[in-house]
């Protein structure tokens, strides 16, 4: 059976400025776009980014995936989104799901992609998209590794584990997803004095733009899911980098 194309597109962290010109012109030829949303509304911040960049006659398919840990939900879930993908396909006719920032970094797409893989000869072509910490780099002027330097990302969603584990190697560290271990994070590096060599950066490119350099002022505010810390072992030069 001949297959459509799968294009999965990542939009980018949040600026629809910042879309590649590959992401931006397969989206203004393809007809079916799908894009994942939460159950609870429907809403999908990666479709917002998009928008204008997409074909007229576009089909918007919204994806669901329940917020639970229930295994039997989860897996139902990702059977239903999996057949929609796969009934397009076999039109046969492309398709484009869109992510935010980058379909190959802690991207729902890294799942589907496995899913569909098990029951069908996927044709696909992952188009890269810009990072939030990329963006958030470039926002404050602050280099993300120098010279011989190294970088390391790390999620923040465990807390601190991973983190101590990454200070021992690193010279640069990206900590994602900080917003529900905020304060826990923003305490430990407080204790290796490395507070004032670090970064806070929420809701990049996005309404609400915010940045830090004094990291602890954030604890106890409303927390944000798009938040992220940039850590440097020597001292940041605020002067140089940010204004």
């Amino acid at each position: 059976m001949t297959l459509g194309k799968l294009y999965a597109i990542g939009v980018g962290p949040g600026d629809p400025q910042l879309l590649t010109i590959k992401a931006a012109n397969i989206l203004q030829r393809i007809k079916y776009v799908f894009t994942a949303a939460s159950d609870s509304n429907g809403k999908s911040l990666a479709l917002q980014i998009a928008s204008q960049h997409l074909a007229p006659d576009a089909k918007i398919h919204p994806l669901y995936f329940p917020m639970t840990r229930n295994k039997e939900r989860l897996e139902k879930a990702w059977e239903e989104n999996c057949t929609k993908i796969k009934h397009v396909l076999q039109l046969p006719e492309d398709a484009a799901f869109i992510t935010l920032g980058d379909p190959s970094t802690y991207s729902t797409f890294t799942y589907l992609m496995r899913k569909l893989n098990k029951s069908v000869d996927l044709h696909c072509e992952i188009v890269p998209g810009i990072t939030s910490y990329q963006a958030s780099a470039a926002l404050v002027r602050l280099p993300l590794a120098e010279g011989e330097e190294s970088f390391t990302i790390v999620s923040g969603a465990k807390g601190t584990k991973e983190l101590e584990h990454a200070l021992t190697y690193s010279d640069n560290i990206v900590i994602i997803k900080a917003y529900k271990h905020y304060k826990e994070i923003v305490t430990f590096l407080k204790e290796k004095g490395l507070a004032e060599h670090s970064v806070a950066v929420r809701r990049c490119g996005l309404p609400g733009e915010e940045i830090s350099f004094q990291i602890d002022e954030w604890d106890g505010e409303k927390k944000s899911y798009f938040t992220l810390l940039i850590v440097k072992k020597r001292p940041l030069h605020k002067k140089l980098f940010y204004k």
